[in-house]
């Protein structure tokens, strides 16, 4: 049996500034260092937990309409959900830290969707139907 090292990503020490994000089941607990742009989720290169272009230009989105890109280090813990919600988690995290850095990059956030949160989640089942809104098939005889 092979054991995986998992080397874990060291945290900087100072000042950083602090978002929760939520989409679905998914919440991503993020923090903004300064730095070079790099990017963390648990404590692996966020290239690695997101492979689809889609998920990485989600994630990237606040932090390039605000251009802060290469000013911040990011560092996320995410749990919960699956990787899309995981991404759009993100983005809600990194919005409102970006707030928290910033109060004036709060319109230029919330005119992108970036700031509010998604309230949409899995409507339950109910007792009598497949799914939540699925009825068995009628039969007349």
């Amino acid at each position: 049996m092979v054991e995986e090292e998992t080397a874990e990503v060291a945290l900087p020490q100072g000042e950083y500034f602090t978002g929760t994000g939520r989409r679905k089941t998914a919440i991503a607990r993020v923090r903004l260092y300064p730095g070079s742009g790099s990017i963390h989720v648990n404590d692996r290169p966020y290239l690695e937990v997101f492979p689809r272009i889609g998920h990485r230009v989600k994630v990237q989105k606040p932090l390039a309409l605000t251009e802060t890109a290469d000013r911040f280090d990011v560092y996320v813990k995410v749990e919960g959900g699956g990787v899309s919600a995981w991404a759009d988690a993100l983005a809600h995290g990194i919005a409102r830290a970006l707030v928290d850095f910033d109060p004036n990059l709060k319109p230029t956030l919330r005119k992108a969707g970036l700031v509010t949160r998604d309230p949409r989640v899995k409507e339950r089942k109910k007792y009598g139907l497949k799914r939540a809104r699925k009825a068995p098939q009628y039969t007349k005889r």
